[in-house]
């Protein structure tokens, strides 16, 4: 019994992580004010913010940081949304993150450091 309700959440889980992927803010939004954690966290350490960041979804990752989520929590890797999303080369998703309170300086690579690699500094100002 306790292995079947195990997969249940798993699934359920995956089907969340997938909504952020995808940027289903609205369905993300009933989910997350219905009770799922705002920093819900797969087996990496990714966030549904991170995860809707790195997917280029700015409209979900501010949803999500207003309804509680970190927008500077790193993964398992040390790897932040920022970085993230300026890696993915996403100036929306960087913007949202920036107003959301993330720290360029944080993470490894920083946000700072990826920005420079790929030279758009002017993103982080």
């Amino acid at each position: 019994m306790d292995g079947e309700r195990d997969d249940e959440l798993e699934e359920f889980a995956t089907r969340m992580f997938d909504l952020a992927r995808a940027g289903e803010t609205e369905a993300l939004r009933a989910y997350v004010v219905a009770g799922v954690p705002a920093d819900l966290t797969n087996g990496r350490g990714d966030t549904l913010l991170m995860l809707a960041a790195y997917h280029g979804h700015a409209p979900t990752v501010r949803m999500l940081a207003e309804l509680g989520a970190d927008p500077g929590r790193p993964n398992d890797r040390g790897q932040t949304p920022l970085a993230g999303a300026v890696f993915k080369k996403e100036p929306e998703v960087v913007k949202a993150l920036l107003e959301a309170g993330a720290d360029p300086k944080t993470g490894n690579p920083s946000a700072i450091d990826t920005a420079r690699m790929f030279g758009v500094e002017d993103w982080l100002t």
